[in-house]
């Protein structure tokens, strides 16, 4: 009977040594999946910062030219007040 015991103890341990095997690839392939997540939300993420950097990059543009506008509307009304002054002072 001690070499059934042995046989079922060794038995018993290879059962428990397989499920620990399979529940370390169980646990590998999850952070494999949750690497492979990961590595597309960096992608996302890199998407959108390229995306909004173009955005602002665009919107820096139209704020650059609204500025040169504002300073040419501005140098136009300055030029016809003083007009407007000269005609009005003869």
């Amino acid at each position: 009977m001690p070499a059934e015991k042995t046989i079922e103890t060794v038995i018993s341990e290879l059962r428990a040594a397989i499920g620990n095997l399979e529940s370390a690839v169980d646990a590998r392939i999850e952070r494999q999946r949750e690497a492979q997540d990961v590595e597309g939300e960096v992608r996302r993420v890199h998407a959108d910062r390229a995306r909004l950097a173009q955005e602002l990059d665009q919107s820096q543009f139209r704020a650059n030219r609204l500025e040169e506008v504002n300073r040419e509307v501005s140098r136009r009304l300055v030029t016809a007040m003083e007009t407007i002054r000269a005609v009005l002072d003869r």
